[in-house]
């Protein structure tokens, strides 16, 4: 009979956790932690707040544009799911530095504040070009799919399409 380790679930362990060592240069919530927190303006989201003098305090922008953003390159849209990621997921923690927005907060303020955001996001494009992190020949926000009309016959190398033209007979024109 075979044998195996020896294991407990009822068990309980202490884990202590710096949420600043999680965060790792060279990763992309490194750099997005960076630029949030050095790179770029924020005092556009200033004027939504008016708490200083009464009100209970505010998330601050910062967190939550980093656990926005950093969801956003994950996949992950709902408000919801960006809630639950912040209580259950070590990277959310460390870029909210262990902060819950509720999910009506998140969504509260991605759909409040869409101007600013374009403003923020050209910023970081601007940034990210004297960095030299864009190329000159192309570049992609997100690789999201979108229904087409082509065909797959007319699909391949530009030499197969070439070749394919001549033998069709064709008079279109092929441009690259």
């Amino acid at each position: 009979m075979a044998r195996y380790k020896d294991y407990c679930y009822e068990q309980t362990k202490l884990i202590p956790i710096s949420f600043d060592h999680q965060i790792l240069p060279g990763t992309f919530e490194y750099t997005l932690n960076y630029l949030i927190d050095n790179e770029v303006d924020l005092s556009l989201f200033e004027q939504r707040y008016r708490n200083d003098e009464t009100g209970a305090p505010a998330y601050d922008p910062a967190v939550l544009l980093k656990i926005i953003l950093y969801a956003y390159s994950r996949g992950i849209t709902s408000s919801r799911q960006i809630e639950q990621s912040c209580r259950q997921n070590i990277i959310f923690m460390a870029l909210s530095a262990d902060t819950h927005p509720h999910f009506t907060t998140i969504a509260d303020f991605i759909s409040s504040s869409s101007e600013e955001i374009i403003e923020l996001f050209r910023d970081v494009l601007l940034i990210c070009d004297e960095m030299g992190l864009i190329g000159k020949e192309m570049f992609a926000v997100d690789g999201c799919k979108m229904p087409s009309n082509a065909s797959k016959e007319w699909s391949g190398t530009k030499a197969e399409l070439k070749g394919k033209q001549k033998k069709k007979g064709s008079s279109l024109p092929l441009t690259f």
